[in-house]
């Protein structure tokens, strides 16, 4: 047993006094890696339940599928179809992957390249980045819920809002100010085409989702996973949803994605995401699941801590979301969706919220194992979160 350990399990330990002496270093979990740590300090152990739900296989011998592949170069030709998968994938897991997205593996290259030589500069480098709130486009810290969470997370995050309004390059660091922005505008690109695709085969204007903004705003993380001494203890990142419409995530090869699914009888379990080279990942968020009344799904999935002894991992979501600071506009289940009389087979699940009210609550809550949006369903149901079934 640790002396950190032991001191909690003798009550010695002040879990917000331990917090604190992390943050003020400002040189996040990389500052601990560098400083030789070799056991993972408490605030970032996990409880065991964190741990018990199983590895599912990634063959589909037993009914549980892998992640789809789609080739999005086909939507012109085969529109219909690449359409008929999306949806498929959306209603279903919730996730996949994308080919042949017209992002140049080039800047995807130099975007992974730049988020980790940022990481790996000299922590006084990074300092004048760190800190805590949104009150500047960009900032550098360590687990936006850290006061909050039940547990801290394994990785540093470097969080940029490029749309609607990028940051200045001078407000960018050094490394990343080249690539942030032009990465952030091929991301945007590709969003659009695939709500495009997500709009049509709900039966609505291929703009539909556009219009309602779903794309105005969109953050980076870019996340660093540093090596984990005890990566059985604790983790990279916490099961959860994601607090956007889309997510658009470009992964190193590194792998750690787990996406959460039900695989027969009410039993769940983890799926591994494999990175497949040149994909970008998409999965649905929170809100794109509210607006379509439940029928695309949110699905929650984790981050496992970094196993490597040398080699970090890298990777970057774009959450495309609406504008959160100009926005006033109220989202509520697709209107052509529901039965809004309330006496069809399909009525609204979700009350009708801003983006400033669903980011409020999520950001209060933190990254603590409950979905976010059930808070905001008229009548609780499990239906609308369950793990999906392959």
């Amino acid at each position: 047993m640790s002396a950190t350990t032991r001191a909690a399990a003798e009550g010695a330990y002040d879990r917000q006094r331990e917090l604190q002496a992390f943050d003020d270093t400002k040189a996040g979990v990389k500052g601990l890696v560098d400083a030789g740590v070799t056991a993972v300090p408490a605030i970032f152990r996990h409880p065991l339940d964190s741990f018990s739900l199983p590895l599912l296989p990634a063959a589909t011998d037993d009914g549980v599928a892998t992640i789809p592949v789609i080739d999005l170069s086909r939507a012109q030709a085969r529109r219909e179809e690449v359409g008929r998968q999306v949806k498929a994938a959306a209603e279903t897991v919730g996730f996949f992957q994308v080919v042949n997205h017209g992002v140049a593996g080039e800047l995807m290259a130099e975007m992974l390249a730049a988020v980790r030589r940022f990481n790996e500069a000299p922590a006084e480098a990074k300092r004048p980045y760190y800190r805590r709130g949104n009150a500047r486009k960009v900032r550098f810290s360590s687990n936006f819920d850290l006061f909050r969470s039940p547990a801290a997370n394994w990785r540093d995050t470097l969080f940029c809002d490029v749309a609607p309004e990028p940051p200045r390059p001078e407000e960018l660091p050094e490394a990343v100010r080249h690539v942030m922005v032009e990465y952030g505008d091929a991301v945007r690109k590709v969003a659009v085409g695939v709500l495009e695709l997500l709009s049509e085969s709900l039966g609505l204007a291929g703009d539909h989702l556009t219009k309602m903004g779903c794309v105005e705003g969109l953050g980076l993380a870019c996340n660093y996973y540093p090596p984990c001494p005890e990566p059985h203890l604790t983790l990279g990142t916490s099961r959860h949803t994601d607090a956007s419409f889309l997510t658009v995530l470009l992964q190193d090869a590194m792998g750690g994605l787990q996406v959460l699914l039900d695989h027969g009888g009410g039993r769940q379990g983890w799926l591994d995401v494999p990175p497949l080279p040149g994909a970008l990942l998409i999965n649905i968020g929170d809100l794109l699941q509210l607006v379509s009344n439940g029928k695309f799904k949110s699905v929650e999935h984790r981050v496992v801590a970094n196993k490597s002894r040398d080699t970090s991992r890298v990777s970057v979501a774009g959450f495309c979301s609406a504008d959160v600071i100009g926005s006033t506009r109220v989202y509520g289940p697709i209107r052509e969706l529901t039965s809004s009389d309330g006496n069809g087979s399909n009525p609204p699940l979700y009350k009708s919220i801003t983006i400033q009210e669903y980011l409020a609550h999520f950001l209060d809550k933190g990254l603590d194992g409950r979905p976010a949006l059930d808070y905001f369903l008229l009548q609780p149901s499990p239906a609308p979160t369950s793990a999906p079934t392959m």
